[in-house]
C-alpha cells in the first residue's frame, strides 16, 4: 500500500512549510504544485488523496486552476482546502466565496488548519 498523496500550493513560505511539515506528519507524501496552470495535469497523474493550498494573492488563478480540476473527469473528485489568512476585510469574504464557487471544499483560516489539520482533513475528504 502506498502513502496518500497531497498535492500543495502555498505562497507563503511559513505557513507553506509548517503545512508540509504536518502533512507529512499525519502520514501523507506532499507534492508542491509550483505552476498552478499545471494542477490538472499533474492531478491527473498523480492521482493525490487531496489538493492543499493557500488563498492568497494568486486567489484569482488558483479559482481558475480549482475549477478546471473540478470540470476534468479524472480529477473532479480530488477535494481542494483552502487556507485563507483572516484580515477581516470583505474583499477576503469575496475571495472565500469565489473559491467554494470554484469547487473548494472547504475555507478554513491559517490558525485553524496549524492547530486542526487532522479534522480539517478529515471534513473535507468526507465532503467529497
Amino acid at each position: 500500500m502506498t502513502t496518500p498523496l497531497a498535492l500543495i500550493f502555498y505562497e507563503n513560505l511559513l505557513i507553506g512549510n509548517q503545512l508540509v511539515n504536518r502533512l507529512r506528519d499525519l502520514g501523507y507524501r506532499v507534492k508542491p504544485v509550483t505552476d498552478l496552470s499545471q494542477l490538472t495535469a499533474l492531478a491527473a497523474e498523480e492521482k493525490p488523496l487531496l489538493f492543499v493550498t493557500e488563498l492568497g494573492v494568486q486567489a484569482e488563478p488558483l479559482c481558475t486552476a480549482v475549477r478546471a480540476l473540478k470540470a476534468d473527469p479524472a480529477t473532479a473528485h480530488v477535494p481542494v482546502l483552502a487556507i485563507q489568512r483572516p484580515t477581516r476585510k470583505r474583499a477576503d469574504r469575496k475571495v472565500a466565496e469565489g473559491a467554494r464557487a470554484a469547487g473548494v471544499a472547504l475555507v478554513a483560516s491559517e490558525s485553524a488548519c496549524l492547530t486542526q489539520l487532522p479534522e480539517l482533513l478529515g471534513r473535507v475528504l468526507e465532503i467529497e
